[in-house]
Order: structure tokens, then C-alpha cells, then sequence
């Protein structure tokens, strides 16, 4: 195994856990994250608390995981910058400013996964290598 496929797959992994986690602690406290959502005036909050954990969790796993990995990034590109956007839109306060941030980074990093994908260590590499 090159250093370049051990990278790949720890960057997915570090990367997916976030969302992971992120979709069990919604799972966990759906009241809370129900509340929170229409705390911003945004609508159906249980139908954007499903979608969220939908999101999450199955895009944490297929980036884990290395299925369909490009298509996933993108979707959690798109997931990451809404978030950001409706959640962290609060510049003036510095821990938004900051969520904001980490959240651009985030994006960042699916942007290379989308460019570059999942590497040999994935579901699919292993499709790449079989065909």
C-alpha cells in the first residue's frame, strides 16, 4: 500500500466521521435539532431533521466506506454549504464565524475528494480494479 492510498482512505474516514457523528447526535436529540431549526424560522423542521439525518449518516457511510464516492462528496458539498449558510450566517459572532469556517473547509475537502475520489482503498477502487 502506498502513502498515497493510506491518505486517501484517512481523509475519507476523518471527513465522514464528522457527519456520522453529526447524524447520530440529531438521531439522539431529535427535539433539540427540531427546535433549533425552527429557532431560525425555517420550515417543516421535522421533514429538514429527517433530511439531515438521512444526509448525514448515509453520506458519512458511503464516504466511508468508498461507494459512488464522488456523487456522495458532491451531495455533502451541497449539504455543507447550505448548512453553513442557514446556520452560520451570523459573521459578527465569532464561534459562527468559526462554524462558518470549519464548515468551508469541510466543503474544501469533499471538493478534492470529488476531484480526485475515493483512492484504491474503497469500494471504488476495488470496481476499478476488477473491471
Amino acid at each position: 500500500m502506498n502513502q498515497y492510498a493510506l491518505a486517501a482512505v484517512l481523509g475519507r474516514l476523518l471527513m465522514a466521521i464528522l457527519f456520522i457523528l453529526s447524524g447520530v447526535g440529531k438521531m439522539a436529540a431529535p427535539a433539540a435539532t427540531q427546535g433549533y431549526i425552527a429557532s431560525l424560522g425555517l420550515p417543516s423542521p421535522l421533514l429538514a431533521l429527517v433530511i439531515a439525518i438521512a444526509v448525514e449518516l448515509g453520506g458519512g457511510i458511503l464516504l466511508a466506506i468508498g461507494y459512488r464516492t464522488r456523487i456522495v462528496s458532491l451531495g455533502l458539498v451541497a449539504f455543507t454549504v447550505a448548512t453553513a449558510l442557514l446556520f452560520h450566517n451570523n459573521l459578527a459572532d465569532q464561534m459562527q464565524m468559526i462554524q462558518f469556517l470549519k464548515n468551508l473547509a469541510i466543503t474544501g475537502g469533499l471538493l478534492q475528494i470529488a476531484a480526485f475520489g475515493a483512492g484504491p482503498l474503497s469500494l471504488d477502487g476495488r470496481r476499478f480494479v476488477a473491471a
